[in-house]
Parts: structure tokens; sequence; C-alpha cells
């Protein structure tokens, strides 16, 4: 039995990788703070696929709940072959100087600290096996800093900064270690980036044709899926219609 274990599982890109890889036999182990629409991802899977699932509904943010989640698995649901750290936000648009804290301490305990949380438990796992793949989803914005996107763009740097440590302190125990960066993706991300604002998150992808999750997906099954001597370090995928943050092609 292989199992991957997704955070931020509920929707998005989360979501579409636990879709790609229950079709791939893989049994699941689900996190996210939406318990209700995470039992409905749970129970549709397994109907469609025949696969096992462990839903666990907390707060990457949140270390101890978190914590106590992943150590209460049963000891078999702790052999972790595939660890997707999805669960990331964006929080408001706004210059340094107009920045909301709030949205500042959101952003950084979910995208850093909760990536952080979430990989420290999994990879002792992962090491004790002397085997695993451990994927970070990081964003253009790891690599390049976009107008007003400040504080996000520096959490994705730190998500790039994490995935290059990782993969030089976990090369001694056979444990993969890859980034994938996507540019604009249609998912809640603008929607969540906005407060709910749903014409405004709308407008970002106005006159383009961006990604959607299950390209995302597909690219991170290409890195799980490749020969035990290979690893792919890092993934920058874009729209056709994106050349960088901020350059954008709009019809």
């Amino acid at each position: 039995m292989k199992t991957a274990l997704i955070t931020g599982a509920t929707s998005g890109i989360g979501a579409a990788c636990a879709d790609l890889f229950a079709a791939q036999g893989y049994h699941l182990i689900l996190v996210a703070r939406r318990e209700e629409l995470l039992k409905e991802v749970a129970r549709r899977l397994e109907d469609k696929y025949g696969i096992e699932t462990k839903t666990l509904v907390a707060d990457v943010r949140i270390h101890d709940d978190l914590s106590y989640a992943l150590e209460t698995l049963p000891a078999a649901w702790k052999q972790v072959d595939v660890l997707i750290n999805n669960a990331g936000l964006s929080q408001g648009l706004d210059p340094i100087d107009k920045g909301n804290i709030s949205d500042w301490d959101t952003m950084i305990d979910t995208n850093v600290k909760g990536l952080l949380y979430v990989t420290k438990i999994v990879s002792n796992w992962m090491i004790a096996r002397k085997s695993g793949h451990i994927i970070n989803i990081g964003s253009i914005a790891g690599q390049e800093v976009y107008p007003n996107g400040n504080v996000y763009c520096a959490t994705k740097h730190a998500v790039d900064a994490l995935n290059k440590g990782m993969r030089i302190d976990l090369l001694p125990h056979g444990i993969k270690v890859t980034a994938i960066n996507p540019g604009m993706v249609e998912t809640e991300f603008s929607k969540v980036r906005f407060k709910g604002d749903e014409s405004r998150a709308k407008k970002v992808y106005d006159g383009l044709e961006p990604l959607v999750a299950n390209d995302i997906a597909e690219a991170i099954w290409f890195a799980v899926s490749r020969p035990a001597h290979v690893n792919i370090n890092d993934m920058l995928i874009m729209p056709t219609a994106q050349a960088s943050g901020a350059i954008i092609k709009r019809d």
C-alpha cells in the first residue's frame, strides 16, 4: 500500500492531487480545516477508486492540534510515501505601508510555519524508513517579487529556501524533495486573497487562460513517478499567457 499525505486537500491543487493520486491507487491522508467538505472528498474518492482514506480536521497553523492529529494516526498510516505540502494562501494585495498585520500573520503562519510543522513530523517517519518524497508547493512569487506582493512573496521565497534546505538535510536518508512553483492558477486562491470578493477575484483571470488545478497535479505526479535515481529539484509552471509574475498577455 502506498500512501500520500496532502494538506489543504478540500479544494484547488490539493483536491486535484487527491483525485489523481487516488486514481493511481494511493491511499490518502487528507488534511484540511473544513470538516464536511473533507468528509465529502474522502467519500467520493473511496467510492470512485476503492482506496482507503484518513481525514484529519486540522489547521496547519496550530501546532499542538496538528501534531496530535498526526501522531495519533495508526502506525500503518505513518508509512507515508509522499507528502504534499499544499496548504497555503495569500491575504490582501496592499503596499507594505498599508499592510494588515493580521493578514501577514495568517500568511506567515500558514505558508511557512504550517509547512514546517507538518514536515518535521512526517520527515521523521520517512527517515525511519529511508524512503519518501516531499513536494512543496511554492509559487512564481517565490522566484520574484511583484507590486504589492511583499509579504506573500516573502513567504514563498521562504518556501523556496526551505525546499533547498530540506533537499540537503534529507539527502543522507534517501528522501526526495521537490518544489512545484505555479504561476496563475484559477482556484479559490484569489477569492481567499480578496476576502470572498468573487468579482475582484474573477478579474485576475480576465482575458487569459490560466492554469487549472489539475495542470499542477499532473506536474506533481510526473515528479513523483520518476525512477528512484531521479529527483526533480524544482519546476516552474506558467500559463502560456504569463511570462513573469507581473507580465501577462490579456486578449
